[in-house]
């Protein structure tokens, strides 16, 4: 006797989920749920390859990272493999780094899954914008200090330094700039040229990570301690006067303060 089978179709969908800055633990409940029901996940190269754990074994686990020197996926590729596997599989969670919204390019992926009318959610996930300095007690706002903050992209799609950058440097916030390591010196030199050269700063490699690596200075020294301690990618940078509540600038501030007693 011959048993026909039928393949069962399940109905196509798709869910941005954050995944934080590094560290597994920082993932959102709801997105740990989501990673549960997936088909197939589509991670980036800054998520943490422990939260596949979550899937279920049978779930399809696709590597599309993008990273400096690393392109191993078009963002049109990724938007094609995405309604591939939701109209082929079922549920793809788009597993990204961050927040899917904070230059994740998360609404290009929501506007071409409706471009296929397949239903798509967004679970936010901790920016490291904010997440990565909180974890070194360096708060984006301070009551005194600083009454707001940029999010600002080190290198626009074209290669070239952001324009906000010049405008964020003329402001009194805090200034957070992701992708930014590798222009560093032309950055500080930006926030030079408005006479905050002593202006707190910091970098960060690896946030939440044990690969991290963090570096106190001030404009005028932090391209120095940078390259000293061999940061690498990926590195957030932040500049403002809130830096100067991380631990180790208490001596960068007594030096100053001695130096303009003498």
């Amino acid at each position: 006797m011959i048993i026909a089978t039928e393949k069962i179709v399940k109905e196509p969908r798709i869910t941005l989920v954050g995944a934080g800055p590094g560290d597994a633990e920082l993932i959102t409940l709801k997105g740990i749920k989501a990673l549960q029901t997936a088909d197939v996940v589509l991670y980036d190269a800054l998520v943490n390859e422990e939260l596949l754990e979550f899937a279920p074994q049978h779930a399809v686990k696709v590597y599309v990272g993008k990273r400096s020197g690393d392109h191993s996926y078009s963002q049109d590729a990724v938007n094609k493999l995405m309604i591939d596997y939701a109209l082929n599989y079922g549920h793809v969670v788009r597993l990204k780094g961050g927040d899917p919204f904070v230059f994740g390019r998360g609404s290009e992926e929501l506007d071409f899954a409706a471009s296929y009318s397949i239903p798509a959610e967004v679970i936010p996930g901790i920016s490291s914008s904010i997440g990565v300095p909180a974890l070194q007690h360096i708060p984006v706002t301070h009551r005194g200090l600083s009454e707001s903050f940029w999010v600002v992209t080190g290198t626009t799609s074209s290669g070239a330094l952001s324009n906000d950058i010049y405008d964020a440097a003329r402001s009194k916030a805090t200034v957070v700039v992701l992708m930014g390591l590798h222009k560093l010196k032309e950055i500080t030199e930006v926030f030079k040229k408005e006479g905050k050269k002593r202006l707190p700063a910091a970098v960060i490699q690896s946030g939440s990570t044990v690969n991290e690596k963090v570096v106190i200075g001030v404009v005028d020294t932090i391209v120095e301690l940078a390259e000293e301690n061999k940061i690498t990618s990926p590195a957030l940078l932040i500049f403002g006067e809130v830096v100067s509540l991380h631990p180790k600038f208490q001596p960068i501030k007594e030096f100053y303060d001695l130096v303009a007693e003498e």
